[in-house]
C-alpha cells in the first residue's frame, strides 16, 4: 500500500492538505460604512425618550427599512444579538409566568433561554429527521391547558414543517415564533422563513452567513407585536405613559439597542446575502451529489417548493451501511484534512437548568410558576429523534462554505471513500489501541 492510500489517522498522507478557511465575508463596503458613521460622530442615535429618537439612527432604521422591503413585511426591530430577538418576540407575544412554550431540543440554548427570560417554561418537543425542525405530531402531543405558543428553530438552513405548526398553532389559539437565525431567505414551501410565524428572528453573529459581530433583527406583520418588541429593546418603561400604550404587559425594557456601526456593517452584510448563499448552495449541491454516490450517509435533504441555504451540511449518517462507528469514521475524515464532526450541541432538555429546574432565585422560578411543575418532564428519552441524532447519526460540516471550491468538495468525498476502502485497518487498529488502555 503507498502511503497516499494508507489512512492518515494510520500515518498516511492526508487527502487534502489545505488547511480549512472560515468565509470572511468583510469588505470595503462595509469599512465605508464604518468610515459614515464615525465621521458622523452619532455611535448610536437611541434615546429612550417618548420621541423620534426612541426608534434609533439612520443605520438602524435603514437596515430595519431594507428587511420590510426584502420580506414583505410590516416591521422589523433591530436588536444587539439574535437573543435578544428571541426574548423580545417571546415577551412581546405574551408569554409570561405560568405560560408554556414549545420549542426545540436541538439548537443553541439562546432559544430556551428567551423562554426562560420572560417567565414563562420550555417544553421541548421532539424533532423530525428530515428537516430537523419540530415534529408536528410531537408538538400536538405536548400541548397543555398552559401552551401560550411554538417557538420553532429553522435548523442548518432549512425549514421547519411550517404549515403544518403554523395550522396547529391557529387550530389551538396559540403564536407561532421562528428562530430563523440559520436560515435567513431560506424558503419552505413556497414561503420564506422567518415570515410564517407571528414572529421571526434573524441573526448577525459572527459565524452566521451574514456577520456584523452581534446583532439581529425580529421580523413581524403586527402592529402590537412590533411595539411591544420596541418597547422591550428600548427602556419601554420610561415611555409607555407618554407614547399612549395602554398595555403594559411585558413592555418594562432593557437596553437592547443595536449600534449605528454594527447596523450599517450589518446592513452591507444583508445587501450581499442573496450572494452569499447562492455561493453555499452551490457547493452544497456539487458535495450532495458525491455524497449521493457513497453508502451509509445521507446528505441534507430539501422539501418541494424550497430552498436550502446552508448554514451548515448535517448529514445523517449509517453505521450499519459503513460498518465504521460514527465518531472514528468522523476522526478518521478529519484526519484526511476534511473537518467534520459527530452530532451538533448536546438536546438542550440535558442541561442541568432543566434536569434541576431552577433557574431565577433557589425557588425555581419560573418552572415554579407553572402549575404543571410536577409534570414537567427534562428526562433523557423524552425526544429520542434528537437524542438518536446527537449520540449516533448526525455528522456535520461547513465545507461548502466559501472560499472552499468544488474542487474541495470533491475532496471531502474522496476523504470519506478512502476511510470506507480502509475500513478493516481502521477497526483492526482501533480495536488494538481500546485493548492497550
Amino acid at each position: 500500500m503507498s502511503n497516499s492510500d494508507k489512512l492518515a489517522l494510520l500515518g498516511g498522507t492526508p487527502v487534502n492538505d489545505t488547511p480549512f478557511r472560515f468565509n470572511n465575508s468583510i469588505g470595503e463596503e462595509e469599512k465605508r460604512a464604518v468610515m459614515r458613521v464615525l465621521d458622523s460622530g452619532e455611535l448610536s442615535g437611541f434615546i429612550a425618550a417618548p420621541d423620534d429618537t426612541f426608534w434609533g439612527g439612520p443605520e438602524v432604521r435603514a437596515l430595519e427599512k431594507s428587511f420590510c422591503e426584502h420580506f414583505g413585511v410590516g416591521h422589523a426591530i433591530a436588536m444587539n444579538s439574535a437573543t435578544s430577538c428571541l426574548y423580545g418576540a417571546v415577551a412581546a407575544l405574551g408569554a409570561g409566568p405560568g405560560d408554556e412554550v414549545i420549542t426545540s431540543p436541538y439548537t443553541m440554548s439562546a432559544t430556551s433561554a428567551a423562554i426562560l427570560a420572560a417567565g414563562a417554561t420550555p417544553v421541548f418537543a421532539d424533532i423530525e429527521e428530515e428537516y430537523f425542525g419540530l415534529d408536528p405530531e410531537s408538538v400536538t402531543a405536548n400541548i397543555s391547558p398552559q401552551t401560550k405558543g411554538i417557538l420553532t428553530v429553522n435548523l442548518f438552513g432549512h425549514g421547519s414543517r411550517l404549515d403544518e405548526l403554523r395550522a396547529i398553532a391557529d387550530k389551538h389559539g396559540l403564536f407561532l415564533a421562528e428562530d430563523n437565525a440559520q436560515a435567513p431567505d431560506a424558503i419552505y414551501r413556497g414561503e420564506k422563513t422567518g415570515t410564517v410565524g407571528d414572529a421571526g428572528v434573524f441573526s448577525f453573529n459572527r459565524h452566521k452567513v451574514m456577520q456584523s459581530g452581534e446583532g439581529g433583527v425580529l421580523v413581524t406583520d403586527d402592529d402590537t407585536i412590533a411595539l411591544k418588541a420596541a418597547l422591550i429593546r428600548n427602556h419601554g418603561e420610561c415611555v409607555v405613559q407618554d407614547m399612549g400604550v395602554e398595555d403594559i404587559v411585558n413592555t418594562v425594557g432593557l437596553n437592547l439597542r443595536i449600534t449605528e456601526m454594527e447596523a450599517a456593517v450589518a446592513h452591507e452584510q444583508f445587501k450581499k446575502m442573496p450572494k452569499l448563499n447562492n455561493e453555499r448552495i452551490q457547493l452544497a449541491n456539487r458535495l450532495t451529489d458525491l455524497l449521493n454516490e457513497i453508502p451509509g450517509i445521507i446528505p441534507p435533504q430539501r422539501a418541494p417548493d424550497s430552498r436550502h441555504v446552508y448554514y451548515m451540511f448535517a448529514s445523517r449518517y449509517d453505521e450499519t451501511e459503513t460498518g465504521i462507528p460514527r465518531e472514528l469514521f468522523a476522526k478518521a475524515v478529519t484526519a484526511e484534512g476534511c473537518f467534520v464532526r459527530a452530532g451538533f450541541l448536546r438536546p438542550t432538555h440535558l442541561e442541568p437548568v432543566f434536569q434541576q429546574k431552577i433557574c431565577f432565585g433557589d425557588s425555581g422560578f419560573p418552572f415554579s410558576a407553572n402549575p404543571r411543575f410536577d409534570e414537567l418532564d427534562y428526562r433523557q428519552g423524552i425526544c429520542p429523534v434528537c437524542e438518536d441524532l446527537q449520540e449516533n447519526r448526525l455528522l456535520m460540516t461547513a465545507i461548502m462554505q466559501p472560499p472552499q471550491t468544488e474542487s474541495d468538495m470533491g475532496l471531502f468525498a474522496d476523504a470519506c471513500e478512502k476511510v470506507l476502502r480502509n475500513r478493516d485497518a481502521l477497526l483492526d487498529t482501533s480495536r488494538e489501541d481500546a485493548a492497550a488502555q
